[in-house]
């Protein structure tokens, strides 16, 4: 052999080792690209950001605030005092030494007591920080549960898709046989036609299974941002979850605890409780410590720049019932807040219980169709070898492919929703 053909031939053999060695894309991974790519879940983490920015301007409230300002003022004459009422020949002084001139001003003003206004502000603030971020936390998990639902209905479509090729590979035996027989004049035209029908039909079944794998694997992809046409290889194996009690009641106290949309209503109602308080606050004394520094340009003033230090109050003793009612419609949304926060919990309980019920469920059904699809190929080998002999029909034969088909597809359906049933479990209680 030549050296070329020595090279082509290590260059096959490291793909195909590379091709056999490639790992199988794990739940893990489709969480982990879903996670950086997911535009929904990036809205709410910035809407997340955007609520703790909003958090430390309600606490810079407390600084000192500064404003500066000036302004260049340009006159068609300049004014000047008149003392003509004085009957003395005076020569009147302008008030600026041209037609125009410059002023400008810089004001520092501290707060010094505001009737908890801006204490309830900060807090209300804060409290919007904290559900914004549990919002956030619920967000990622329902993103990481309706991955793992595309992930296994990719899983699920290819599995129907091995069964139906299965159905087809059958049926094309059993004609085979059947066209023997019949060629020998040992059955009737119509077992046949019988056979031919069905593998009619199950050609077409395999048709729109192998449809249904390509669009649940572009539903996959679109699901993780991924390109619709990327190929994928799926790990089988579904993660379980872990540290999750056995105990229904164990299960609903600690979603209770977990869940982050218990929280953020818990969250949401105390910040319009801190809003109201706020909005009550305005209604009081508020006091601030204000200093300056002035500039006014001019000829009349013995100086042009000049400083002043003041305590300011201020009282809104009647708006007519404005804050009074504002502070009141904000009562009222918080109290919506904590019904709201009671109804998710009623449905979050019956979520745990519908799950955990789920489990059990799949547990029980593996374990049944397992077994069913032991009996099915027996059955099936059974009406093969009746019908050879002669003592079977060519319907009970088909009849037995039928159970057999139908054996394997629930035994995959059950280990695929066992496995679900588990990750929705963990959503539920909000550990996922």
């Amino acid at each position: 052999m030549r050296p070329a053909d020595w090279g082509v031939g290590l260059v096959v053999a490291g793909a195909l080792v590379l091709a056999n060695t490639a790992a199988a894309e794990t739940l893990a991974e489709a969480w982990a690209l879903a996670d950086a790519q997911d535009s929904g879940l990036a809205a709410v983490r910035s809407q997340a950001e955007a609520a703790e920015l909003d958090a430390g301007a309600a606490r810079a409230q407390r600084w000192p605030s500064l404003a500066v300002g000036g302004a260049y003022t340009r006159l068609d004459d300049s004014p000047a005092f008149d003392f003509g009422f004085t009957g003395l020949p005076i020569a009147p002084p302008e008030l600026f030494g041209g037609d125009d001139f410059w002023m400008g001003a810089a004001t520092l003003t501290v707060p010094l007591f505001t009737s908890g206004r801006i204490s309830s502000s900060i807090a209300a603030a804060e409290a919007r920080g904290r559900g914004a971020g549990e919002q956030a936390r619920g967000a990622q998990e329902d993103v990481k549960l309706a991955v793992a639902e595309a992930y296994v209905g990719v899983l699920r479509a290819r599995k129907a898709l091995v069964v139906a090729d299965s159905n087809v590979g059958t049926l094309e035996s059993m004609e085979g046989d059947v066209g023997a027989m019949f060629e020998r004049e040992l059955v009737p035209k119509n077992d046949l036609l019988a056979v031919q029908v069905a593998l009619a039909d199950a050609r077409q079944a395999r048709l729109k299974a192998a449809n249904a794998v390509e669009l649940a694997v572009a539903s996959y992809n679109r699901r993780l941002g991924e390109p619709l046409s990327r190929p994928v290889d799926l790990d089988e194996q579904l993660p379980v979850p872990q540290g999750l009690p056995g105990a229904l009641d164990e299960l609903v106290e600690e979603a209770v605890e977990r869940r982050a949309e218990l929280k953020a209503l818990d969250e949401q109602a105390t910040a319009y409780g801190q809003l109201a308080k706020a909005e009550r606050a305005r209604a009081l004394p508020q006091f601030n410590v204000t200093g300056a520094y002035n500039y006014l340009e001019n000829t009349f003033l013995d100086d042009q720049d000049f400083a002043s230090v003041g305590i300011g109050v201020q009282w809104s003793v009647f708006d007519g019932g404005q804050t009074r009612k504002r502070a009141a419609a904000l009562d009222r949304t918080r109290r919506a807040a904590e019904q709201q926060r009671a109804d998710a919990a009623s449905m979050i309980e019956l979520q745990v219980r519908q799950t955990w019920l789920d489990v059990g469920e799949t547990r029980e059904r593996v374990v049944v169709a397992m077994g069913a699809v032991e009996q099915a190929e027996e059955n099936l080998r059974i009406a093969r070898e009746r019908y050879g002999a002669g003592l079977g029909t060519q319907t009970q034969l088909l009849e037995a492919e039928t159970l057999r088909v139908r054996a394997l597809r629930n035994r995959d359906d059950a280990g695929l929703d066992a496995g679900l049933a588990k990750l929705r479990l963990a959503r539920a209680v909000g550990a996922l």
